[in-house]
């Protein structure tokens, strides 16, 4: 049910033009994942940077649309990632939600949103050994598992490098369980003066 509501809301916003002629597009790759107390599935994840799985590498990509609703205030955010995940297997998120400026000068900008995301992943129950925390829904004969979060939230820093393009850095605050980081550019499709 909560996928239903989530491609309703989608699918409202770009009916009524809401996230048509976005104010930027951003590509980042996808990024380091944190389990900030390690993992107790630690042993499947063969890009590991240490033998708990607090730092593991992922492979991947994240695509990103922002509609300003007021000028570099306020905004709404559609962002669509596929990557590797911790296991190696292929995995992604859907995310749409309101963003602000928390602050910007003539360089720097950090801006922090929230709003509902679909979390999947191919079903880790098929590894053998795998132990389950129920934190993502599916069972043995389901070919995904998913976790459907209403408050998925990240903070993003900008570097200005011109007018049109930006470098930028995504943390996801996923605390205790998982956090994450993703790194690559901003273009703004209408520059602001």
């Amino acid at each position: 049910m909560p996928k239903k509501i989530f491609l309703l809301v989608a699918f409202l916003l770009f009916r009524f033009n809401l996230v048509n002629a976005q104010d930027n597009v951003g590509i980042k790759v996808f990024g380091l994942s944190i389990h900030p107390k390690g993992d107790e599935n630690a042993f499947l994840m063969p890009r590991k940077l240490d033998d708990q799985g607090v730092l593991v590498l992922n492979l991947g990509a994240v695509v990103s649309y922002e509609k300003f609703l007021i000028k570099d205030q306020l905004s709404i955010k559609t962002a669509q990632a596929f990557y590797s995940d911790c296991a190696d297997r292929l995995g992604g998120f859907s995310h749409i939600g309101f963003r602000a400026k928390i602050f910007n000068s003539k360089k720097h900008a950090l801006y922090g949103g929230m709003g509902p995301t679909l979390v999947y992943r191919r079903n880790w129950l098929e590894l053998e050994g795998y132990r389950n925390p129920d934190f993502f829904k599916g069972g043995e004969a389901d070919k995904w598992q998913c976790k459907f979060l209403w408050y998925g939230g990240e903070f993003e820093y900008v570097y200005k490098l011109n007018q049109k393009i930006q470098l930028a850095s995504s943390f996801i605050p996923g605390y205790p369980k998982l956090m994450s980081l993703s790194f690559g550019l901003r273009y703004l499709t209408a520059a602001k003066p």
